[in-house]
């Protein structure tokens, strides 16, 4: 409990002061680049005030620390310098830039490190295992989702920037590569990278932790992942229509074969 007060302590006030410069700038979606760095500021944290640390802490440190940073470095390339994402631009509108400034607070940034918090759970469960459990074949395995995870995440990221940098039109839709198996597969190697942190917390005998990685594919999957971009891309591209008959929409798999 020490561990996860001290964690949620830290965040709130990264999150607070993160709010603090967004009012200055007026733009609340700088809180998207936190995201990741904000999952590698908890690992730190427990990698650092741990009295003794075993193998399976390290390599979870480790690749946290890959995937956060790599996220983070990806966004802010992406975003800055850009107008405010036009999710954020919304809620200003609807709700009046008079109050937005106080109100994206709660409804923005404290809200994303209650729910970082919530999902870093498997962190939390090796870190606060009392034994030295050997590695064992949940830590392999987790291993091996990871690298599948943060391929299809990084790699779908990659080829996703490429393509926009050299479409000849806005309606093109990219479909080779990563994205022939799956209609996401950045937000597949995100959910998969999770799962691989909830196979370490199994491997150190903390099941119960393994309920912040299904929060989070439940996010991606159903809230503010796939299904918000769907309804998006649906009514924006003509042509994604076509790509959504044959193309899996989640879990990769081989594209249908097009009726003539």
């Amino acid at each position: 409990m020490v561990l996860y007060l001290n964690a949620s302590i830290l965040i709130i006030v990264l999150v607070t002061l993160l709010w603090m410069y967004s009012v200055y700038i007026k733009n609340a979606s700088i809180v998207d680049i936190f995201w990741g760095f904000g999952f590698v500021v908890i690992g730190t944290y427990l990698f650092f005030t741990t009295d003794k640390l075993f193998l399976r802490q390290i390599i979870l440190f480790v690749l946290v620390s890959i995937w956060g940073l790599r996220l983070t470095i990806h966004l802010f390339i992406r975003n800055v310098g850009k107008p405010e994402d036009f999710r954020y631009q919304k809620f200003r509108k609807d709700y009046g830039e008079h109050r937005y400034w106080w109100f994206s607070y709660f409804q923005v940034f404290l809200l994303q490190g209650v729910l970082m918090l919530m999902i870093a759970s498997p962190l939390f469960g090796v870190y606060i295992a009392e034994e030295n459990t050997p590695l064992n074949v949940f830590d392999f395995v987790a291993m091996a989702v990871w690298i599948v995870g943060i391929s299809f995440e990084a790699g779908g990221d990659y080829q996703l920037t490429k393509f926009r940098k050299q479409r000849k039109s806005k309606d093109e839709v990219l479909s080779s590569g990563f994205w022939k198996y799956t209609r996401h597969p950045n937000y597949f190697g995100d959910a998969a990278v999770w799962w691989s942190y909830a196979l370490f917390a199994i491997a150190a005998q903390q099941y119960w932790f393994v309920l912040g990685s299904l929060f989070m594919t439940y996010l991606i999957i159903k809230i503010s992942g796939v299904a918000m971009l769907e309804r998006t891309l649906t009514s924006d591209k003509p042509a994604y229509k076509d790509y959504v008959e044959r193309t899996s929409a989640f879990f990769p798999w081989f594209p249908k074969k097009q009726v003539q």
